[in-house]
């Protein structure tokens, strides 16, 4: 891996969550089913939320104000939305939506935790390893949305079914 200071890492992270806001809101807006809608405008308020822990830890000068950075136009290099997937968004149906947004879950999930590795800084490496926890339960819930769309059990109707 190559070198990078914790300030560095940081600032990557902050862009991170704004690329997987921007993901977010941008997806949302596309979505036909509301309940779909709904958690991809959730997803997108929690990872605003996950930028401005990131923010809070960064030294550096070098970025706007939070509001401002966070209202900024999504940015060509995006980390979680290519200029391809933005013009295949208005495509996709809510089905391929969410299994894109599971798989980008588990990748950042598991680029998170080899940042919270990687630090020994008690307050950066317990921000990385708290965005872990969220980011599995954006996964989670994203699932749990999917199989409900797809007309699966959820994982809340497993008793019911058990029992009968």
């Amino acid at each position: 891996m190559e070198s990078l200071t914790v300030q560095e890492a940081i600032k990557r992270s902050i862009m991170t969550e704004k690329s997987a806001m921007d993901f977010y809101r941008l997806g949302a807006g596309h979505m036909t089913n509301e309940q779909a809608r709904k958690t991809f405008e959730l997803l997108a308020d929690e990872e605003r939320d996950h930028a401005r822990m990131f923010y809070d830890l960064y030294q550096g000068d070098d970025l706007p104000d939070f509001d401002t950075l966070m209202a900024a136009d999504p940015a060509a290099e995006n980390d979680w939305l290519s200029s391809t997937e933005k013009e295949l968004f208005a495509q996709f149906d809510d089905r391929k939506a969410m299994e894109m947004a599971m798989q980008k879950e588990k990748s950042l999930a598991e680029h998170l935790q080899q940042m919270a590795d990687r630090f020994d800084q008690p307050d950066v490496k317990e921000v990385f390893l708290k965005n872990v926890r969220s980011t599995d339960g954006h996964y989670q819930l994203i699932e749990s949305e999917y199989a409900r769309l797809m007309g699966m059990v959820h994982e809340t109707d497993i008793d019911t079914f058990v029992r009968e």
